[in-house]
């Protein structure tokens, strides 16, 4: 049960992997290297989950920010995010740049570098400390934990962000916006009789399109300041909305001439039709 050992057996698995790679001729025996790969690939895996535990037990309070995550797409935020950088850090090592320009890859080379360093010598002091004092954390684990934590954080921003791009702080205040005029919308469809909270207990399928279509009338009508605001420019709009700027224009003036009982009668409909 003790994390240390958990790590050092973890360890091993890695290194004897590594062993048989580096003992294999890839060219004559190539679908044993790849089922080889693949298994480095898993105990890589499995020895930073066990990292990762280590370092809540051992330096909760002194982890590095990761609040640069919400800047990441979507599709990146993966359980195995942390494994994904790895490989990428070995490969750029390695001189291979994958999916990016070479003039990023050579930037990136040096933090690269650092990383798999920093890694290197957190696995040698956790093994020297899983066979000597597994049941502890002295200054020096602690002092290596706190480094390879701020030095991987700092390689996944730098490496996310010269392959995508990263939502700005504006892009996440204004996803904020929407989330905001969402709950409202739910809100005030609760209190007019539009849905009941039955449905929205029982994820009924229907509220996945009825709920942004009463969140448009909303932003247009009912919180004209807010996400769906016409004032602005189109650049100045979540990129949710802004290839609909004209449309919505048109939406709004057709709303703005409906009496209060054919909105009611409106959003009545849109919350049965599909």
């Amino acid at each position: 049960p003790r994390l240390l050992s958990q790590f050092f057996f973890a360890d091993e698995r890695v290194t004897r992997v590594v062993a048989e790679i580096n003992g294999l001729d890839a060219e004559l025996d190539p679908q044993q290297y790849l089922v080889l790969l693949n298994q480095l690939h898993l105990s890589q895996a499995h020895l930073l989950a066990v990292l990762e535990r280590i370092m809540e037990e051992c330096i909760p309070t002194q982890r590095h920010s990761r609040d640069y995550l919400v800047k990441f797409p979507e599709e990146l935020l993966v359980d195995n995010l942390g494994n994904h950088m790895l490989f990428a850090a070995e490969c750029l090592l390695a001189g291979t740049f994958l999916e990016m320009d070479e003039s990023d890859g050579a930037q990136l080379r040096p933090r690269a570098r650092n990383l798999l360093c920093s890694l290197e010598l957190v696995r040698t002091v956790l093994r020297e400390q899983s066979l000597s004092q597994p049941n502890s954390y002295p200054e020096r684990v602690r002092a290596v934990l706190i480094q390879f934590d701020r030095i991987f954080a700092e390689f996944e921003l730098s490496y996310v962000s010269s392959l995508v791009a990263v939502k700005s702080p504006d892009e996440i205040y204004r996803q904020q916006e929407i989330i905001v005029l969402f709950c409202e919308t739910v809100e005030r469809a609760l209190h007019l009789g539009y849905l009941t909270q039955e449905m929205i207990d029982g994820y009924e399928p229907l509220l996945m399109f009825t709920i942004p279509r009463l969140a448009i009338i909303s932003g247009l009508l009912i919180y004209p300041e807010g996400p769906l605001s016409l004032e602005r420019s189109p650049e100045e709009m979540s990129r949710v909305f802004s290839p609909f700027y004209n449309l919505l224009k048109k939406i709004r003036d057709l709303l703005r001439v409906l009496s209060a009982e054919e909105l009611c009668l409106l959003e009545r409909s849109l919350c049965t039709a599909e």
